[in-house]
C-alpha cells in the first residue's frame, strides 16, 4: 500500500522549508518500517522506490514546481529510473532520503536521490521525470520559466549526460521475450 501518511507527514514536516534553488538538496528523515522488508528481512528494492517519493515530492513543492503544476493543470510522471543498491536497509533502523533536482534537457527533467544511513550511501537513484499537459509532455524549458528558474537548465553532470545517451540507444518497444 502506498504510504500516505507517510507522505502527509512529510508535507506537513516541511511545510515551512524555505524554497530550495535548482542543485540543492532536499532532507528527509525516515525509519524502515516492518512492512517495508522483503524476505531478507531488509528494506524491499520496490518499496525503496516508493519511499523515494517522500523526498522527490517534498522537494517538488520547495522547488516550486507543485505550484506551476498546478497553475498550469499539468501532471508529473516518472519517465525512467536507474538505482544502484550497495548496502541494506534493516528494520527499524533511522536513515536519510537526500533528493535534489539536477536540470533538464529537452524532453526530461532529472533528479537524483540517495538512502543514507550511518554515514553510509545504501543506495541511489537517477530519475528522468516529465512533466505533461493535454497535448503531451511539457517542454521542461516552459517548466523552468513557470517554475521562476528560467528557461536554461544546469548543465547536467557527464554521468547523467551518459545515462541520457545509453538510454536513448536502448531500443523500445523492447525485444518480447516470451515469443515462442
Amino acid at each position: 500500500m502506498y504510504p500516505f501518511f507517510r507522505m502527509a507527514k512529510e508535507l506537513i514536516v516541511h511545510r515551512n522549508a524555505p524554497p530550495l534553488k535548482m542543485g540543492e538538496v532536499h532532507v528527509s528523515n525516515h525509519i524502515c518500517w516492518p512492512w517495508d522488508l522483503d524476505f531478507w528481512f531488509e528494506l524491499n528494492n520496490g518499496r525503496t522506490l516508493t519511499l523515494y517519493d517522500l523526498g522527490r515530492i517534498p522537494l517538488a513543492n520547495r522547488l516550486g514546481l507543485i505550484r506551476a503544476i498546478r497553475k498550469n493543470g499539468w501532471g508529473l510522471t516518472v519517465a525512467g529510473t536507474s538505482v544502484r543498491y550497495r548496502r541494506r536497509v534493516r528494520m527499524f533502523q533511522r536513515f536519510q532520503i537526500h533528493s535534489r533536482a539536477l536540470g533538464w534537457d529537452k524532453r526530461f527533467l532529472y533528479l537524483e536521490q540517495s538512502i543514507w544511513t550511518r554515514g553510509h550511501c545504501a543506495n541511489q537513484a537517477l530519475y528522468r521525470t516529465a512533466v505533461t499537459g493535454p497535448d503531451g509532455i511539457v517542454d521542461p524549458a516552459k517548466v523552468g520559466v513557470a517554475m521562476g528558474v528560467g528557461e536554461t537548465s544546469p548543465e547536467l553532470p557527464e554521468w547523467v549526460q551518459n545515462w541520457i545517451k545509453a538510454e536513448d540507444s536502448r531500443p523500445w518497444p523492447p525485444e518480447n521475450l516470451a515469443k515462442t
